[in-house]
């Protein structure tokens, strides 16, 4: 599975506008196939909104949005600053993609890695994900596939801020993250950003 994330930044207060018009051109487009996620930035980069397509793969992706929908995408060049379109390859153990109940506050963590670490990533998570689980939900976990390269991503669900304190607090003195084993000396840099999910969106 692939997961496309399109960032939109906006410009400033325009992400009610753009909220608008997503609101009465998207259901058209989720005809065609499902979305995800829709979440507006809350820490990070601000007037954002992201969207989250999963697709089974590069040729199932290529197929459906060759499809004509009416009024889709909704006309965004009077409010859009850019568009950031990044295509994600599942990890093994990323929970499959549906509409759930994950929580109100979503954190995407970006890692860059040393060439050719992602495998060792892979297993060292592999072998720790499921106790972490038992705090709070992993939503997305990949690795990039156009673009740069050796990038990680994983979001988490929280209930809201103290939630994520709290946990974050609690697997660190119980030693269940992070994963040990990991590429020693291949995380090169990390940055996370918090978004909330909008009505839009299928993950809550």
């Amino acid at each position: 599975m692939i997961l496309e994330i399109r960032s939109y930044t906006l410009r400033l207060g325009a992400v009610p506008k753009a909220l608008g018009r997503f609101t009465e051109s998207l259901p058209a487009r989720a005809k065609v196939s499902p979305m995800a996620g829709f979440f507006q930035s809350e820490v990070g980069t601000l007037n954002q909104i992201h969207m989250m397509w999963p697709y089974a793969d590069l040729a199932e992706r290529e197929r459906l949005r060759k499809v004509k929908v009416d009024n889709y995408p909704p006309q965004m060049s009077d409010i859009g600053v850019e568009l950031d379109v990044r295509i994600w390859n599942a990890a093994p153990f990323s929970p499959p993609v549906q509409p759930r109940q994950y929580g109100e506050l979503y954190e995407i963590r970006t890692y860059t890695y040393t060439a050719g670490s992602i495998p060792k990533v892979i297993e060292s998570w592999s072998g720790a994900i499921g106790e972490r689980q038992k705090y709070s939900p992993l939503v997305f976990a990949g690795y990039s596939e156009f673009g740069l390269q050796n990038l990680w991503i994983h979001i988490w669900a929280y209930e809201d801020w103290n939630d994520r304190q709290r946990i974050r607090h609690e697997v660190h003195e119980k030693g269940v993250w992070p994963p040990k084993g990991g590429p020693e000396g291949g995380l090169l840099k990390q940055q996370n950003i918090f978004v909330t999910p909008t009505a839009l969106s299928l993950w809550h």
